[in-house]
């Protein structure tokens, strides 16, 4: 089983990605997309990612917007390293993102 990692161990690692904050027991960030098919791209490559890691994200496709949201369920849904480490790999990508 994954540890969860403590509330300062995340406040920690949150500096490093700017964009993402923190939602209850969850890691999350919206991407926005000039089209609806840029978003489609998005989060194909955000799963293709995540996929090569084994940790999926729950990803919402909406108009010309990808939401992104990361726990780690075999740690009873909590923050891990697990999570940090696919939002290192999406960031890796370079999507252009805003906040929304």
């Amino acid at each position: 089983m994954t540890t969860p990692l403590d509330d300062q161990a995340i406040q920690d690692q949150l500096v490093n990605y700017p964009g993402w904050e923190r939602d209850g027991n969850s890691l999350k960030r919206t991407y926005k997309a000039e089209t609806y098919l840029g978003g489609l791209a998005m989060a194909t490559a955000i799963g293709t990612v995540c996929d090569g890691l084994d940790h999926h994200p729950d990803l919402a496709i909406g108009w010309k917007r990808v939401d992104v949201r990361f726990t780690t369920h075999d740690a009873g849904s909590k923050i891990t390293g697990k999570d940090f480490e696919a939002v290192a790999r999406v960031e890796a990508l370079g999507l252009e993102a805003k906040r929304g």
